[in-house]
């Protein structure tokens, strides 16, 4: 008894550490994007330009403060919503058919469940009743990171609730997120994990943006795009939200 009475009593210490460690971390990470700057933001529009086959794909997205979105292309002078998120439904455009068409509603609901995370779900972790752990550190591509586990509310996948879980890489030195995966939970790729890295920061109203986003599959391709314009605050159309009325 007198020497488990010590034992416990560090492995208590440690725990509690561990737990303040990763609560440091990640408070260090809020306050280097802008911590409560991000309070005066309601919406966020990003644009760019894509490139496909020597054709140039004009591509806007928007993201609500309260968890709407869309993102749109236009394509031989077509506008088109690929997807978006009215508060309830998410839908977009059937590109063979060219019809907006509602996605299931199991995805409606897994967009429900994440719709408070703007501008992201680590930011907001203890308030969405996630819980944060603190793996260790890796490298990604040659800058020492922090490795958080995030382990988030579960997602519906074919009628079941499975675990949502994503890893987030937060460089040692400027704390901002360099990459951030998580497992994909269906269809041909089912098992893998998505993979996106974030750069190019910069400062806009007080806050930090990545300019620069790359995703794919680990140890696979990826498909980067460079955001030519953020804007913040800005007057948007409400009815691009909405699935179109027939």
């Amino acid at each position: 008894m007198k020497k488990l009475i010590p034992f416990l009593f560090t492995l208590v210490i440690a725990s509690t550490v561990k737990a303040q460690s990763v609560d440091e971390i990640i408070q260090s990470y809020c306050q280097a994007v802008g911590g409560k700057n991000w309070d005066a933001v309601k919406n966020m529009r990003l644009k760019t330009n894509l490139n496909q086959g020597g054709t140039t794909i004009p591509v806007e997205v928007v993201m609500m403060a309260d968890g709407r979105s869309y993102t749109q292309i236009t394509f031989n002078g077509n506008t088109m919503t690929m997807r978006a998120f009215d508060g309830q439904k998410s839908w977009g455009t059937n590109f063979m058919t060219m019809a907006a068409e509602e996605e299931s509603a199991e995805e409606s609901e897994n967009s429900r469940r994440t719709a408070a995370e703007f501008p992201n779900a680590l930011m907001h972790y203890k308030k969405l009743g996630y819980t944060a752990s603190l793996l260790g550190t890796e490298k990604v591509d040659g800058t020492e990171c922090y490795k958080i586990k995030l382990e988030k509310k579960t997602m519906l996948v074919e009628g079941k609730e499975i675990p949502n879980i994503e890893f987030h890489y937060l460089d040692k030195e400027s704390k901002v997120i360099l990459m951030s995966e998580s497992e994909l939970p269906s269809g041909e790729m089912k098992g893998k994990l998505s993979q996106e890295k974030y750069s190019d920061y910069q400062e806009l109203n007080g806050v930090m943006v990545a300019f620069s986003n790359a995703s794919g599959i680990k140890d696979g391709p990826s498909q980067t795009v460079q955001f030519e314009k953020v804007e913040m605050n800005v007057q948007v159309d409400e009815n691009k939200f909405n699935f179109p009325k027939k």
